[in-house]
């Protein structure tokens, strides 16, 4: 599965922007695709999972409320909408994806994903 990340871009804090990400390749076996940011000088931190049959997510706490994650299957696409977009949510954004689900508790840990695309910048300024 090769993965598309775009969307990302410049915006004011308070504003919102809406990231896609686009699986291709001749076999889309996957079963659950997350978001995943890297602010400079921190770790990787999980974002938001969706699962892609049953469309669950899950959010982690700085986000809950503010970010949206759905998938159109019919185009294999994921998005991530992003309202009322703080300074601190700069980073850069990639999508990954599993082919078997975890626990729920466990979808925004990086170690269970081995398949990630390229990264979108956002910016927020204050």
């Amino acid at each position: 599965v090769q993965l598309q990340a775009s969307g990302g871009g410049l915006v004011q804090a308070g504003g919102p922007l809406r990231l896609s990400c686009a699986a291709s390749g001749s076999s889309l076996d996957y079963a659950l695709i997350a978001w995943f940011r890297q602010a400079p000088g921190k770790e990787r931190e999980g974002v938001s999972c969706i699962d892609r049959s049953g469309g669950g997510t899950y959010y982690t706490s700085s986000v809950r409320g503010r970010f949206t994650a759905s998938i159109d299957n019919a185009r294999n696409t994921v998005f991530l909408q992003m309202n009322n977009l703080k300074p601190e949510d700069t980073a850069v954004y990639f999508c990954a994806t599993r082919a078997v689900r975890v626990p729920v508790s466990e979808c925004l840990n990086s170690i269970h994903y081995t398949n990630w695309g390229q990264g979108t910048q956002v910016t927020v300024s204050s």
